[in-house]
């Protein structure tokens, strides 16, 4: 099947967040959270060396928007979910990567606020990310990649039902340019996921 006729939910409801795909305009919620944590997200990802500017933050959002039409990349915003049903803040973001359709497998990312930890945003919205792909994209496999010193990612996957497949040696470099060693994690239809 053609990607782009696939139905993908634009939006997942948990118990305390809502996850939502990026639209035109997210732009200046997206920078707020950056911003207020780019002091930690340097340190692991990539694209966080610098605070961006409102201007890219928007266009980043827009970039986004086209690479899910074309099922490309399914990024998702975390936010708090109001009382009303409404959304709150952003929270971090997720969201499905290095998609293969025609294996169903999907690779879960994510980032979370500085400030809002110790309360299960992170583990709570892979769970809820990972059931739509079980269920809504009839994923085979999804998994979790990690830098083998981010405990907290670590903790993280284990605390959503992954399960350590092992360690990619010397695949990658970290943010300050030295090698380093990705830990994967993995949830397999038929073997943590029900057939």
């Amino acid at each position: 099947m053609d990607p782009l006729l696939i139905e993908v939910p634009e939006e997942i409801h948990t118990e305390r967040f809502i996850l939502r795909s990026p639209r035109k305009g997210d732009g200046p919620k997206l920078n707020t959270a950056i911003c207020d944590s780019i002091e930690e997200l340097k340190v692991w990802m990539p694209w966080a060396q610098k605070a961006p500017t409102l201007d890219e933050s928007e266009s980043y959002c827009r970039r986004m928007v086209s690479s899910w039409a074309l099922r490309q990349d399914l990024p998702m915003f975390i936010f708090e979910r109001m009382n009303t049903g409404e959304e709150g803040e952003v929270l971090g973001a997720t969201g499905l990567h290095r998609i293969n359709w025609e294996v169903r497998s999907f690779e879960i990312g994510y980032w979370r606020r500085t400030g809002r930890g110790g309360r299960g945003v992170i583990t709570e919205s892979i769970r809820g990310l990972a059931g739509m792909a079980f269920t809504a994209l009839q994923a085979r496999r999804v998994e979790v990649r990690m830098d083998e010193n981010n405990r907290s990612s670590r903790r993280v996957a284990e605390r959503a039902g992954f399960t350590f497949e092992g360690l990619l040696r010397c695949d990658s470099l970290t943010t300050s340019g030295d090698v380093r060693h990705t830990r994967v994690y993995s949830r397999v239809r038929g073997i943590e996921e029900p057939a």
